[in-house]
């Protein structure tokens, strides 16, 4: 059976910056979840980051929290761990939440916390994609089944 590293605020978990989550409720999501095919993650909280915390955006080479604290290094140790979990658990491939400064893989925040946003990818996803692993946004679920079932 082919496991799928997840973001945990897709998968449920209360860990987003607002003490939130985003669950996703794809039925071949809930079925995966179910065969226990999902390896959850929230890089920001195996960064050493709280919940609920600031919410944080990246300018230029820096993550940033909305209160100016500089939180890279928090960022950068959450994405190691997403990668050793990744390899540690052989994923296929990645279902990672958009517009995340760690787990975006298309579409970020632009830094501006107006609410504007740009091309770009969270730095777990960065890391992730560098390891060689395949990483997707919870909107291109048609293209994870595909590669899942390749």
């Amino acid at each position: 059976m082919k496991k799928i590293l997840v973001s945990a605020c897709l998968y449920g978990d209360k860990c987003r910056y607002d003490e939130g989550d985003v669950s996703f409720d794809d039925p071949t999501f809930l079925k995966w979840k179910a065969e226990g095919r999902l390896v959850k993650i929230c890089p920001e909280v195996c960064g050493g980051l709280k919940t609920p915390r600031p919410d944080s955006q990246i300018r230029g080479e820096r993550v940033l929290a909305r209160t100016g604290q500089d939180v890279t290094e928090e960022y950068e140790k959450g994405a190691k761990e997403a990668v050793r979990l990744a390899e540690e658990n052989r994923v296929a491939c990645c279902i990672m939440k958009q517009r995340s400064p760690s787990c975006g893989s298309k579409i970020i925040y632009d830094g501006t916390f107006t609410g504007g946003k740009i091309k770009g990818e969270g730095i777990a996803v960065r890391k992730l994609r560098k390891e060689g692993f395949k990483v997707f946004g919870e909107e291109d679920m048609e293209e994870v089944k595909s590669f899942i079932e390749e």
